[in-house]
């Protein structure tokens, strides 16, 4: 047990999400209040403000080995937002470089455990900091590695582009379809697998349709033009051709889509997909698809939960080749049960011979709601180390794909704490992933599980609004998932 001290401060849950990356949660205990009394394992963290000037100290013993160590600025004149937000980020890095030196971990993210890294990067920009400052500020201010920074600064830089200056006038729509084949074991989504629940699709669709078209009289009421439309999951390929249908129907009837720049459907499992659907999707102005792969392995898909071969996601890809989309993604997860790093060699040639205009690289995440949090002991997952390996693998072989990053986040429970990377041909950029991760422009959500992100530019403000996860109260409730939009416009 490591006994957490915080004397002058709130800071317990930025401190515990830094800690968590050095020690188990459950070996952690925060102390508030009261006198410290510094024996066994503890960590000692004091903020103190006086005279203008902000002082952080922190004093560790783990097992033995003991540390000190301190960093102060001047405050003077500073609003107490900026002062919290200085303190916060002066103790964390004093914490960091004490416990990289006892337990010889060193973070290549630096004290950066939120999932948005680039919004650091873009509030940059728009101060006007050139490319160096920019690089010394993210290496000596948040200990970030050269790499990662460097790759901050090229991420936003494309991102840049695509989101400023907002535009108050443009919102996109994400639309889910929360049924899938089967269920991942690393799946946390709203996931419903058609065996139990597909009897409840049509309904589902009426349900959908109905949110869809009493939300567009909000929309046409505020001036607001769609950008962008992405139908995700689950797996929305599981849909029929009349529930594609119906929903492409109500799209384009309620909604002015003139100005629609890029529709995407996920099509993640080519078990869902058939020429005459693909064909469908491209008549209804779908321009962008995604099949997901996950690995180009037979074993390890076996080993997820996957009820496809890898023989039938090259099928699946050469019938959108056929059907004539020109713009596709595909996704994969590093880390995944089983694989090591010539498997992941092997997914990246198989990846080289298709030639996707967009790859998406994920780090495998252990979620709560997942079967791989359940039954963890029964999976034996990578070091570090390792996973490191594997993602270089991926860049090189991006790289030599012709594939540039141009998206990334970060999410907790990572395996070796690394990154999410979507990578594209210049020119194939997925606005919706871009806008989605930055917050700058409002995003309403429908079907069970979605979230709505209103986004208030001026105020520097977002709201989220989230819809039922429950398949059966969604569409018992929906007119008040409606309501719940209509008070925000």
């Amino acid at each position: 047990m490591v006994k957490v001290y915080c004397v002058g401060h709130d800071y317990t849950y930025e401190l515990m999400e830094l800690l968590k990356l050095f020690f188990p949660a459950e070996e952690l205990q925060y102390i508030n209040e009261g006198q410290a009394l510094l024996e066994g394992s503890y960590i000692m963290t004091r903020v103190n403000i006086a005279s203008g000037i902000l002082r952080t100290e922190v004093e560790i013993s783990i097992d033995g080995q003991k540390g000190k160590g301190d960093e102060e600025c001047n405050i003077a004149n500073e609003s107490s937002l900026v002062i919290r937000k200085k303190s916060k980020q002066l103790l964390k890095r004093v914490l960091l470089k004490l416990l990289m030196n006892v337990n010889g971990i060193a973070l290549p993210w630096g004290i950066l455990t939120g999932i948005r890294p680039t919004k650091i990067v873009h509030e940059l920009l728009e101060n006007g900091y050139d490319d160096h400052d920019i690089l010394q500020i993210l290496q000596n201010e948040y200990l970030i590695a050269f790499d990662k920074a460097n790759l901050l600064l090229t991420v936003a830089r494309t991102e840049h582009t695509f989101v400023y200056p907002i535009n108050e006038s443009l919102i996109s729509l994400y639309i889910s379809i929360p049924f899938c084949p089967t269920r991942c074991v690393y799946c946390s989504f709203p996931s419903n697998p058609m065996k139990q629940w597909g009897h409840l699709m049509a309904d589902y669709v009426d349900a959908l349709c109905r949110e869809l078209s009493m939300t567009a009289e909000y929309v046409k009421q505020q001036n607001k033009t769609i950008e962008t439309i992405y139908i995700g999951g689950g797996t929305p390929t599981t849909l029929t051709l009349e529930g594609f249908t119906r929903i492409f129907d109500v799209l384009e009837s309620a909604y002015d889509l003139r100005q629609l720049k890029e529709l995407t459907v996920e099509a993640g499992r080519p078990d869902t997909i058939d020429l005459d659907k693909l064909m469908l999707l491209k008549s209804r102005g779908v321009t962008r698809l995604s099949i997901n792969p996950q690995t180009m392995n037979d074993c390890t898909l076996v080993e997820i939960g996957r009820s496809h071969t890898v023989e039938d996601l090259k099928r699946a890809f050469y019938l959108a080749r056929e059907a004539g989309f020109d713009n596709i993604n595909m996704d994969l997860i590093v880390g995944l049960p089983g694989e090591d790093e010539a498997m992941v060699v092997n997914t990246m040639e198989e990846l080289k011979k298709l030639q996707p205009e967009n790859l998406t690289v994920h780090t495998l995440a252990i979620k709560r709601a997942s079967q791989l949090k359940e039954k963890s002991h029964a999976y034996v997952l990578k070091e570090e180390e390792t996973i490191v390996k594997m993602l270089e693998i991926t860049q090189t072989y991006a790289k030599e794909m012709g594939l540039k990053p141009y998206y990334m986040y970060r999410q907790k429970h990572m395996l070796g704490h690394m990154e999410n990377i979507g990578y594209c041909r210049a020119g194939y950029e997925g606005i919706y992933n871009i806008q989605i991760m930055e917050e700058k422009q409002t995003i309403l959500a429908f079907g069970a599980g979605a979230v709505s992100k209103m986004v208030y530019p001026r105020e520097n403000r977002l709201e989220r609004v989230p819809n039922v996860k429950n398949l059966e109260h969604y569409l018992q409730r929906v007119e008040e998932m409606v309501e719940r939009k209509r008070a925000y416009f």
